[in-house]
């Protein structure tokens, strides 16, 4: 008989692809072993009526989850590695970080052929903070609508709603198969991603069977650099209710950091970039974070 592990996942089409993207890896490394998928209903979930800066901070996706692991009555967890809160909660690690996606952000419209067509007037959704913050900047005379829920129902909301466009992580687009209505993707110097964008983690206990069983599906260079991301995060304090963007990547050996980070109306708006080796990423962040509070330490 073989020896059962349970996954514990959101009840979201793209979270329960992305568990399935995991237990396909797990398998094709433990032919011997049988994953179980568990869907776990979070308060993120089930509050889709409020903001998410309202609830509290990044945790609202995950903490029903990460009681369950703890708890035993699952095995391992299946997030976004954005949803991810700065600190995990004691006795729990990332076991694995799969190989990132895109990180970038994507333009959905159905009346409009690129971001930069967007006028003053235009009606553009989004729920996040972050994507809030740099639209405005960019163009301050844009009207952004709040909307929340799965991909496929934000999607539908730019007709519903009569937006000009919507904005989404590429990376879900893509693994949702969506790819084909994104107008236009957005640069990472127009606009920064949330820490871990595009990132799928494995959570677990702090247990050597379960680390030794998720080791096969790591991607170290993908854990090195949302590992960045998110010390900058704790650094800035960053959650859903601050908007800030995170993205680190590393080419040849070059660590390039970039930070935006500022007012909700986007009125000040820090953009931060950042490049060295990635055996000096120490000094690379204390210098971006440094850059990017400047402007807000007395404020």
């Amino acid at each position: 008989m073989k020896r059962k592990w349970i996954i514990g996942t959101r009840g979201s089409k793209l979270a329960l692809k992305q568990t399935d993207m995991v237990m396909e890896q797990l398998k094709s490394f433990h032919p011997d072993l049988e994953f179980i998928t568990k869907i776990i209903k979070t308060t993120g979930d089930i509050m889709l009526d409020k903001p998410l800066q309202s609830i509290g901070d990044k945790g609202f996706f995950v903490k029903e989850i990460e009681d369950d692991l703890l708890s035993g009555g699952i095995d391992l967890a299946v997030h976004s590695m954005k949803d991810l809160p700065g600190d995990l909660a004691p006795g729990l690690v990332v076991g694995a970080a799969l190989k990132r996606e895109d990180p970038r952000d994507a333009f959905v419209s159905f009346n409009l052929s690129r971001f930069d067509r967007v006028a003053k007037g235009s009606k553009i959704g989004t729920n996040s903070l972050r994507r809030k913050s740099q639209i405005l900047n960019l163009n301050p005379g844009v009207v952004i609508i709040p909307i929340r829920g799965n991909i496929d129902t934000r999607i539908s909301k730019i007709e519903t709603l009569g937006l000009d466009g919507a904005i989404l992580a590429l990376a879900g687009m893509k693994r949702m198969g969506f790819e084909s209505l994104v107008k236009d993707i957005l640069s990472l110097d127009m606009m920064v991603p949330s820490s871990g964008q595009g990132a799928i983690c494995v959570e677990t206990r702090d247990e050597k069977v379960l680390i030794d069983l998720l080791r096969p599906i790591d991607d170290p260079e993908t854990r090195k650099v949302v590992t960045i991301e998110r010390k900058v995060q704790n650094m800035m304090g960053g959650g859903c209710s601050v908007p800030l963007g995170i993205n680190a990547a590393v080419t040849d050996g070059v660590l390039t950091l970039r930070i935006a980070y500022g007012d909700e109306d986007g009125v000040r708006l820090a953009r931060v970039k950042e490049s060295g080796s990635q055996v000096e990423a120490d000094e690379i962040v204390r210098r971006a974070v440094e850059k990017a509070t400047a402007g807000f330490k007395d404020s």
